[in-house]
């Protein structure tokens, strides 16, 4: 873009420079005049190769990182109404046309202008509530669960927890996730701000998202999508994901509490990992008896901890003084809390 941009303005300017020249030498005669014009001519050739990049390699370059914010909804959705205002233009001509010079010809051209320029802007600036409409897809309900009836081919957006948390690559190793991950520009960068945090335990939670994030691209059978689409209006990122799932039609995998009760208001679907990872927990009755380890004192007193392999956690009663130590125990009472399972339990016998 920058040699074509200099050999226009080359061409342009050179030729500017020719023609001036000319006129200046319009009453010289002998061999003085081809040297003026050939100076003039180069010094034209130099300012435009100089200048033109200048100008217009700025705006071009602002344009190009503008059109690769924008989907291709939006971008078709701008050119329809372009062409709608153009067309509405096109139909006020005959009747433009018969106004008395100049305004015959200058109506025409700024009707067009105001016509279509109103078009472009109108469906651009609607391009979000234009697409959701047209969607194919309905759109989500209002629990946090929304419609799960998706197609092989559904898209989901994922959230930075999601991706730190790790379990995601499990779950698309399984062959549970029917589609492909969606994973915005906006998520990759804080992912990366958190990798680069001073703060250590910030920055091994950003380092070990990316390895998942490594993991999913190179061993899961579900493609990942990363997409630089960005709503610049928008400070925050949950704020940036809501309306870029409302506008795709497509759930969020998340961890995040406070991003799953802001989807659940704005009507988007929202699938918890940590929501997942407690349905498909074995179901335990009272009565029934395992074995387990007990690593540490609970809270109350007498009470020892353990846990299953699933990452339940298994509170027993007197089983403080046999810390260390694998015991038979039995089921008294399972406790569902927000944080997940818990079992109650005692000594066998």
């Amino acid at each position: 873009m920058k040699v074509l941009l200099c050999g226009v303005g080359a061409l342009l300017l050179g030729g500017a420079g020719f023609g001036l020249g000319w006129l200046a030498t319009a009453g010289e005669s002998g061999s003085t005049k081809p040297a003026f014009v050939a100076i003039f001519l180069v010094v034209g050739a130099i300012l435009g190769a100089g200048i033109f990049p200048i100008i217009f390699l700025a705006p071009v370059e602002r344009m190009r990182r503008y059109l690769r914010r924008l989907s291709l909804p939006q971008i078709g959705l701008a050119t329809l109404g372009l062409t709608s205002g153009l067309i509405v233009s096109v139909l006020l001509v005959p009747a433009l046309s018969r106004l008395p010079d100049p305004a015959g010809w200058i109506a025409p051209l700024v009707t067009a202008f105001i016509a279509g320029g109103g078009g472009l802007l109108l469906f651009a600036g609607r391009a979000d509530e234009l697409t959701a409409l047209m969607s194919s897809r309905p759109k989500n309900g209002g629990n946090g669960y929304g419609s799960r009836s998706w197609s092989k081919g559904q898209r989901f957006l994922v959230d930075t927890s999601a991706i730190i948390d790790g379990r995601i690559a499990d779950v698309s190793e399984a062959g549970f996730i029917q589609g492909s991950l969606v994973l915005p520009r906006f998520v990759l960068d804080e992912l990366r701000h958190i990798a680069d945090s001073p703060d250590a335990l910030r920055r091994n939670r950003g380092r070990r998202g990316l390895e998942v994030l490594n993991r999913l691209q190179k061993e899961s059978p579900v493609p990942i999508e990363i997409t630089d689409r960005d709503f610049e209006d928008v400070p925050e990122v949950d704020s940036k994901l809501v309306r870029m799932a409302s506008i795709l039609g497509c759930p969020i995998i998340t961890n995040d509490f406070n991003l799953n009760r802001v989807a659940e208001i704005e009507g988007v679907s929202v699938l918890n990992v940590n929501q997942l990872a407690n349905a498909v927990k074995s179901i335990v009755l009272p009565g029934e008896e395992m074995v387990v380890r007990v690593i540490q004192e609970g809270k109350e007193l007498g009470q020892g901890v353990g846990f299953l392999e699933d990452g339940t956690m298994v509170v027993v009663e007197g089983g403080r003084r046999r810390l260390n130590e694998e015991i038979e125990i039995t089921v008294t009472r399972v406790l569902q809390t927000v944080a997940g399972r818990m079992i109650f339990a005692q000594p066998k016998g």
